[in-house]
């Protein structure tokens, strides 16, 4: 809705208001829009004609008249050219919205509005993610933009915000979805990565300004995130997470289904496990989602998975570790273990192997997680 600035904002007021009615959902507030045409014409039906076709309540609350106060702060809002409100009937709504069964009547926006209509792909996952999850969601966002894909995630804590940090680092293209208002940046602690989102991406939401952090935000917007996409890949993710409601979502919407696979003792895998279980595609490299994408890549943006990701026992230099240090990684192998297992597997002194494994994190090539273990990052 780039145009939109030039138009008098207040063609949208009367959605901001009817936006503000308490109740009314995306399902409802559509249903009004295919009954009366217009929020115009919905506030100039009777009650009686919108009990007609809403609650009693919801009824009484519309005909009491639009919201000033709502329609005065979204305007002032509105009034920066980066912020943008995208309605039904706006030519910047994203078609891909259009095809689920409960599409948002309006977004508020802030960013490229025009990346609403670039082919998406979802990377979420556990906002407690490991050292290893963050590494591979950035790697696949930023290798994926290479294939002219936008990163779609919900800039949670863990693996949402690495894939938008790996977009971001690739130079490409990514929307983070939100469930508060666009006034509002949660988590807090990534305001700075909301603000680079917003200069180079776009950040989207269905909630009215002023609308806080409130857990059953967080499972709507997520519809969004896969409606928008043409697959979702679950990174990380245990078996009660939100991803695996993305991952149903996008599965009912007739979205790909991607999973990375893990260690069958991590709780953060077994998400992905079911969902491979259930038939979603398991992915350990890019060329699984290419493949199936049947995506072209692009000539810019083309450092190679294997590139960001590995880093080969076999290639490891004198100058980057030790041979002891190999040797000790090579113990650890792929699976958490605990500095014990590494003094009696290795031979090795508790003071020896502890020297070892901070050199180790020093250097990003193992992780320290809790209770006393630790992993070998690829």
């Amino acid at each position: 809705m780039q145009t939109s600035h030039s138009e008098d904002i207040s063609e949208k007021a009367l959605w901001i208001s009817l936006s503000t009615v308490h109740g009314l959902g995306a399902q409802t507030f559509c249903l009004l829009l295919k009954t009366f045409g217009s929020p115009a014409n919905v506030y100039a039906a009777t009650t009686k004609q919108l009990k007609e076709v809403v609650s009693d309540k919801i009824a009484t609350a519309i005909a009491q008249g639009i919201n000033e106060q709502a329609i005065a702060d979204a305007s002032q809002w509105l009034s920066n050219s980066n912020n943008h409100l995208v309605t039904l009937a706006d030519p910047h709504y994203p078609k891909a919205l259009l095809e689920i069964t409960d599409p948002p009547p309006f977004l508020y926006a802030k960013g490229n509005l025009t990346l609403l209509s670039q082919a998406s792909i979802a990377i979420v996952g556990s906002r407690n993610a490991s050292v290893q999850g963050e590494k591979n969601a950035e790697a696949f966002a930023h290798d994926l933009c290479g294939y002219g894909l936008c990163i779609v995630s919900g800039l949670a804590l863990g693996i949402d915000a690495a894939a938008h940090r790996g977009a971001l680092k690739a130079n490409g293209a990514t929307i983070a979805v939100v469930g508060t208002g666009l006034d509002i940046v949660y988590p807090a602690k990534h305001r700075d990565l909301a603000h680079q989102i917003a200069e180079s991406g776009l950040i989207i939401s269905e909630f009215a300004l002023g609308t806080p952090s409130k857990p059953q935000n967080f499972p709507k917007r997520n519809r969004i995130i896969s409606g928008l996409s043409m697959g979702c890949l679950v990174v990380e993710a245990n078996l009660q997470s939100g991803s695996q409601i993305t991952a149903r979502m996008a599965a009912e919407q007739g979205r790909e289904v991607f999973a990375i696979p893990g260690s069958i003792h991590s709780p953060m895998s077994k998400g992905c496990h079911q969902l491979i279980k259930q038939g979603a595609k398991l992915v350990d490299c890019l060329q699984d989602i290419v493949e199936d994408l049947g995506l072209s890549q692009l000539a810019l943006n083309t450092t190679t998975l294997s590139n960001i990701t590995s880093t080969n026992d076999a290639s490891i230099t004198a100058s980057q570790a030790s041979s002891t240090n190999n040797s000790l990684l090579s113990i650890m192998g792929f699976e958490p273990i605990s500095l014990e297992n590494l003094v009696r597997l290795s031979h090795l002194t508790v003071s020896e192997v502890s020297s070892m494994l901070m050199l180790l994190e020093l250097e990003g090539r193992v992780a320290s997680l809790a209770g006393g273990q630790y992993q070998k990052i690829v």
